[in-house]
């Protein structure tokens, strides 16, 4: 009777695994592939959309989703066991994993204390205003140095001042949520600002020179796209503070903590300025030498300074860096490439276009709803940067501006709000155990919505003004 019982308790928690693995079958084995879509792109289609509802639904650890949308790959024949493993690790995955290893060495010394410490002298002890501010120094710093590197050195900060609010985190998940998400979208909106924000960016100026559309400059792509960043900041802190409700108003108590702890930690000492040296190094290694060794070789040669200087064992390392994570970062990259290389990303993308120019007669305005809306829906499924890659040259070929038009889809690659996997930012917060997936969805409906809405009067009126 018991075995009975624990069997239906099963399936009651894993009904939704059940679902899923029971709509792959039917899709898979009885529901043919559209006529003009391939079978490695179809089955690639299948995959996704199995992974969306267990990422939403989450009867599974994330981790177990990411190891699905691998072997999947494999035993549906979109490639072979070696493809899918060197699409799997590749450097934006090193990226991670450094920048993940990095926040645990900073940590380590004490420099997420000191640097939360700075930041309530600007902002003060309200927690509205840390929240504000937060999201401002995390757009403003993804502006030029990537989503990335910010969620990963913001999220210590921002869980520091958690746990001197109070011990255990899931007891304030309003408080928890809000400074977690600040740091995720405010990096998010903030990777549009400048051309060095993001791979997707340059993919885009990339297009404009190969098309003969033109030239864009530093300096000339944050006049059009920067004003977007300043107006999505208000907006994020008003969505973040009206969808989880911080418990505490003002996070008094939790400062002074913070202000003791780092008084007995007293002035910074060697260890703390080296480690902040290396830091540096590594961050102007992203800057200048990217483009020829990559962020993420860059990444581990920091990680590989810190463990050669002492300032973090491997041990720390290896118990306080998320694995789950990078697995599930580099599953998403992985089937975002497939998604690519087999077509069923340029096949959706023809469907919608297909489907739009039906109802909307005027090129201008189908230019601007398949930029936004189907670069929008897409970066919550690919990376932005395989986003704008795959797009980009479908709605560059529209007519029109194609600089206005390359903006507007740029911009809507950071409309990653919905998941863990949209963003590498959204990823990185995943990691402290402390969001949901729903917890995403919350937020990320509103978000999506008044990004649109943005987006629309920035076009409207600040870019006829240029």
């Amino acid at each position: 009777m018991n075995i009975y019982i624990d069997i239906l308790f099963w399936v009651r928690q894993k009904k939704w695994f059940l679902f899923t693995l029971l709509y792959g079958l039917v899709m898979y084995q009885w529901v043919s592939p559209p006529p003009d879509l391939n079978l490695a792109g179809y089955h690639a289609l299948i995959i996704i959309s199995m992974a969306l509802i267990l990422i939403i639904t989450e009867p599974l650890p994330l981790p177990a989703i990411a190891m699905f949308m691998l072997f999947m790959q494999v035993v549906w024949g979109l490639d072979t066991a070696n493809n899918v493993a060197s699409s799997f690790m590749n450097d934006a995955v090193f990226f991670i994993m450094g920048s993940l290893m990095l926040a645990v060495a900073i940590v380590s010394q004490g420099l997420d204390k000191r640097l939360a410490l700075g930041i309530i002298k600007l902002t003060g002890h309200k927690t509205w205003r840390i929240i504000a501010g937060f999201t401002a120094i995390s757009a403003i710093l993804s502006s030029f140095i990537g989503e990335h590197t910010v969620a990963a050195m913001m999220m210590p900060v921002g869980l520091t001042l958690v746990r001197y609010a109070h011990k255990d985190p899931r007891k304030v998940a309003g408080l928890t949520a809000a400074l977690l998400f600040s740091i995720a979208y405010g990096a998010t909106i903030g990777s549009i600002g400048t051309p060095s924000g993001g791979g997707r960016n340059v993919i885009m100026m990339n297009y404009w020179s190969e098309f003969g559309a033109g030239s864009v400059s530093y300096l000339e792509w944050m006049k059009y796209v920067y004003p977007m960043v300043i107006i999505e900041i208000p907006i994020t802190v008003l969505i973040l503070l009206w969808t989880f409700r911080p418990e505490q108003t003002n996070l008094d108590s939790a400062v002074r903590k913070l202000i003791i702890d780092v008084a007995r930690a007293g002035k910074m000492k060697g260890r703390e300025w080296l480690a902040i040296f290396l830091f540096i190094l590594v961050f102007l290694g992203w800057v200048f030498l990217s483009e020829a060794f990559g962020l993420g070789i860059i990444a581990l040669l920091g990680v590989f300074l810190y463990l050669a200087f002492g300032l973090v064992e491997w041990r720390e390392l290896n118990r306080k860096t998320n694995w789950g994570v990078i697995l599930l970062f580099g599953s998403a990259i992985s089937i975002g490439i497939q998604m690519y290389d087999t077509g069923a990303a340029e096949w959706v993308a023809h469907i919608i276009i297909t489907n739009l120019g039906r109802v909307i007669e005027s090129p201008t305005m189908l230019q601007g709803s398949v930029s936004v809306l189907l670069t929008g829906a897409m970066s919550n499924v690919l990376s932005s940067s395989a986003t704008v890659a795959v797009v980009g040259p479908i709605v560059l070929d529209l007519g029109g501006d194609p600089i206005l038009i390359g903006f507007m889809t740029a911009i809507a690659s950071a409309f990653g709000y919905f998941t863990a996997v949209a963003a590498p930012a959204c990823t990185i917060i995943y990691s402290s155990g402390l969001v949901k997936s729903k917890d995403f969805l919350r937020a990320g409906w509103k978000m999506g919505v008044l990004s649109v809405v943005s987006l629309l009067l920035l076009s409207l009126i600040w870019w006829p003004m240029l």
